[in-house]
């Protein structure tokens, strides 16, 4: 229970006392027939609110489908255009550096706009980047749409990550933010198979369309789901130093950055990994992709109990264990049903340290959370860019199994700097 207030009576009114609980309200006037109203209306609030969360996640989902679908289509795609793998992979690439300069200066220029608004564009902005790729002539094209996505995914995250608890109050803020970081989970379960399945159906063209497609339906969705959201005030670059100036929030962007880049080092080229090295089918390789985006959901889901308990710990501790499925993966990849199984704890696991690294800043800045996102997705992003970067360098001059090895003790890197930051620094805590 968070919040007690009593009503003023007048004359001839029943004096009613409200109760707001972490995920409720109710009215407990002395007329029963009063009580059972505005319990009621309290109930329909309380739906409306997470409703509208779930629309938001339905946003996080489309923006992580069409971030993450060409993983899936990378070779289709190279032969289509007549370019290099390694070339290809900037399609994730681009879209990371474009997303960490959107983001500081979307937060600096939005300070007035209504936060319904801003996603319902930002969908729309999606659709046309899915759109053009499906139609582009030349990989040059295909290039800028995708810069157009990564300046869409920068304003995104710096405006929908703090949103949660402004729908469903602070009591249900970090169920809020779980539930939207099941929506990337989600994503992640469409946007790689259905890059395989579809790409080999109808090909890469044809895929991209049907996933504006699918956009146009989530902005729809969001326009009859999502309430107003009014900004929280004016938006100052100094909000964006005071989140730098906080030895918490450091510890936060230095861990999160060095597991993005152990991450995108080995996920970028996860595809050719299973093609090539263990041997899978397509058909296989997509459905491991979506049972490794269940996963993902349901650690999503799971972290929002964990962090109560500490938001550093649980991270270090989720990180220590992709990092060990990662090496696990570089040495045994070649063993098809122990290549499965790694996948999918990978999934689980990556689905705690995900928002961990965005709970762990908003904690660490409480005062400015739409600041603290906007450094955090600058941050992540470059980092999933240089993440990307790294393994195509290594795909180009080495072999697969050195791509995983490599991002397995990267990402055991950032779990050692968590673990020394949990000696040094205290969250805010949440409820």
């Amino acid at each position: 229970m968070t919040d007690t207030e009593e009503g003023t009576p007048t004359h001839g009114a029943t004096r009613v006392r409200v109760v707001a609980a972490s995920s409720c309200a109710a009215a407990v006037p002395t007329r029963p027939a009063a009580a059972h109203g505005a319990a009621i209306a309290a109930e329909l609030g309380s739906r409306r609110g997470w409703a509208s969360v779930g629309a938001v996640a339905l946003g996080a989902f489309v923006v992580v489908m069409t971030e993450t679908m060409p993983v899936g289509l990378l070779p289709q795609i190279a032969d289509g255009l007549h370019v290099s793998l390694g070339l290809a992979g900037l399609m994730v690439l681009v879209p990371g550096f474009s997303a960490a300069v959107s983001a500081p200066l979307f937060f600096l220029r939005s300070g007035h706009f209504n936060r319904r608004s801003v996603i319902l564009v930002l969908g729309l902005t999606v659709l046309v980047s899915n759109a053009v790729v499906a139609v582009a002539p030349n990989f040059a094209l295909v290039l800028v749409a995708r810069m157009l996505l990564g300046a869409t995914i920068g304003a995104f995250w710096t405006v929908v990550s703090p949103v949660g608890p402004k729908l469903v109050g602070p009591a249900g803020g970090t169920r809020a933010i779980t539930i939207i970081a099941a929506g990337i989970s989600g994503g992640t379960v469409v946007g790689l198979p259905a890059g395989q399945f579809l790409g080999n159906l109808v090909g890469w063209r044809l895929t991209f369309a049907t996933a504006a497609a699918a956009t146009l339906l989530v902005v729809v969705a969001q326009t009859v789901l999502l309430p107003g959201i009014p900004p929280d005030r004016r938006t100052h670059l100094r909000d964006l130093v005071g989140v730098l100036t906080r030895r918490a929030a450091r510890f936060g962007m230095a861990a999160g950055a060095v597991v993005f880049i152990g991450q995108f080092t080995a996920w970028t080229y996860i595809t050719p990994f299973l093609i090539d090295r263990t041997h899978l089918s397509s058909g296989v390789v997509s459905l491991l992709f979506v049972i490794y985006g269940c996963g993902g959901i349901v650690g999503s889901l799971v972290a929002g109990s964990l962090f109560k308990r500490g938001v550093i710990g649980t991270f270090a501790g989720a990180a220590t264990v992709v990092a060990a499925l990662l090496i696990g993966l570089a040495n045994s990849g070649t063993l098809p049903w122990l290549a499965g199984l790694l996948i999918v704890l990978w999934g689980l696991f990556w689905g705690i340290v995900n928002p961990g690294t965005l709970v762990w800043i908003l904690d660490a800045a409480p005062e400015t959370p739409e600041a603290a996102s906007a450094v955090n997705v600058t941050n992540l992003q470059v980092a999933l860019a240089a993440g990307s970067g790294l393994g195509a360098i290594l795909v180009s001059s080495t072999t697969l199994q050195t791509v995983f090895l490599t991002a397995g003790f990267i990402v055991l890197a950032s779990a050692v700097l968590a673990a020394m930051a949990a000696r040094f620094v205290t969250l805010a805590r949440r409820e």
